[in-house]
């Protein structure tokens, strides 16, 4: 068990997480309209999921049964093929919620639309095979995982230290998990080990040793750029510290391959990570358009995320997850409707931005890590309901102490 003044932190967690997931079901869900993983109804109804499993609430089964009858019924209306919007995120919601003959049509649909490259221009994790690879294995149909990830072993580009793929129609290569380089080493990795391929883990090494090439962060900490040549630099920002493309996701993908392979490099590349975003001020909003997010996709709950995961693998303490879920209580909108939280932005006019549902932007991503850290808090299960096809389940008892000279090399496997 924790201690009695983490175990109350924790309570407060979980009633905070369950407040967000009654604005869920009172009113304010995901628009059925919009079934994606993404922001739509899919993340929306594996978030409720997760509270009726942790909190015993017969409501959000209901709402949780309701949603899978309305993913259900749109299945065969849906043309989007990717994880993130379309059929791939839902055929693994289906798959892990019981619904296996709708995920069945689902992925159907998606071997339909495959051309024998890609389904579409964007060739990566959000919306391009590396994210359809994922959610088929994760909805468990592995053939069609393995057709998905096949392109990249053909349209690898040699760079100065591995190597990337043109993941847009643009010039620019991209990096991270959420749109580039990163995202397709994960589901490379993951799919080669899955299927006994290793031609496919070695790519995704060598996809790896690229991205760990462009560190600017000195041999302590770990921060690569957003793309190069920079992707939108009006709008984009160039260095980025949360899951989607920054050090926060950038240490999932070596979780994973440290998971995979056993080399000690990566799992001192995962601390580094956590070096830099540990030091880079958030959850604090320091200038304009520094954290200016709650949410899992970008914001402070993707950081509790990893939080979570160390305090499982590498028995970190709960300094910083306390300090994060401080913040988010802080900045929850809360009264009889249920908790939610409004995301800033502060070139839009109002800054202050409407209250989401999804898993990306709002209360979905946010509740179910809440109720992880409630969990971990109370000496609980160190994982959640579902596993999510991007991030590494924990291991038990592995340690994070760097190994003397592993965070210098280039994050091959070493001989």
């Amino acid at each position: 068990m924790g201690r009695p003044d983490q175990r109350s932190r924790g309570a407060r967690a979980a009633r905070l997480a369950r407040a967000a997931a009654d604005w869920l079901i009172d009113g304010a869900g995901a628009n059925p309209a919009d079934p994606s993983l993404h922001h739509g109804l899919a993340g929306v109804v594996l978030a409720l999921n997760e509270a009726h499993q942790h909190l015993g609430d017969d409501r959000y089964h209901q709402a949780v049964t309701r949603g899978a009858d309305a993913l259900s019924a749109q299945v065969d209306s849906i043309e989007d093929c990717s994880l993130y919007f379309g059929l791939a995120g839902i055929a693994f919601a289906l798959r892990v919620l019981g619904r296996d003959a709708a995920a069945d049509r689902a992925l159907t649909r998606i071997r339909s639309r495959f051309d024998g490259q890609r389904w579409n221009e964007m060739f990566e994790l959000f919306m391009g095979n590396a994210g359809i690879g994922l959610g088929a294995l994760h909805a468990g149909d592995l053939e069609l995982a393995v057709i998905a990830v096949t392109p990249y072993l053909t349209t690898a580009d040699r760079t100065a230290g591995g190597v990337n793929w043109a993941v847009r129609p643009s010039p620019a290569r991209s990096h991270h998990i959420a749109h580039g380089t990163l995202g397709i080493v994960y589901a490379l990795a993951s799919i080669g080990h899955a299927a006994g391929r290793p031609d496919m883990i070695e790519m995704a090494l060598d996809g790896a040793a690229d991205v760990v090439g462009r560190n600017e962060a000195g041999p302590d900490g770990f921060l690569v750029p957003h793309s190069d040549p920079p992707h939108r630099p009006d709008v984009i920002e160039r260095y980025s510290y949360g899951w989607c493309n920054g050090p926060a996701g950038d240490a999932q993908v070596f979780r994973l391959l440290a998971q995979l392979t056993g080399d000690g490099v990566w799992t001192a590349l995962a601390d580094r990570c956590w070096r830099t975003v540990r030091s880079s001020g958030l959850p604090r909003r320091i200038r304009p358009g520094f954290w200016d997010n709650n949410a899992r996709c970008c914001g402070t709950a993707g950081v509790l995320a990893l939080a979570c995961d160390r305090i499982v693998e590498c028995g970190d303490g709960f300094g910083f997850s306390n300090v994060l879920v401080d913040d988010l209580a802080a900045r929850a909108i809360a009264d009889d409707a249920g908790a939610r939280w409004s995301n800033h932005d502060h070139r839009a006019v109002p800054s202050d931005l409407e209250p989401r549902a999804g898993w990306a932007m709002g209360n979905a991503g946010i509740i179910r890590e809440l109720l992880r850290y409630a969990r971990l808090s109370e000496g609980g299960a160190a994982g959640y309901a579902v596993s999510w096809p991007d991030h590494p389940v924990t291991g038990h008892g592995e340690s994070c102490k760097e190994i003397p000279g592993a965070g210098v090399g280039s994050g091959r496997r070493r001989s």
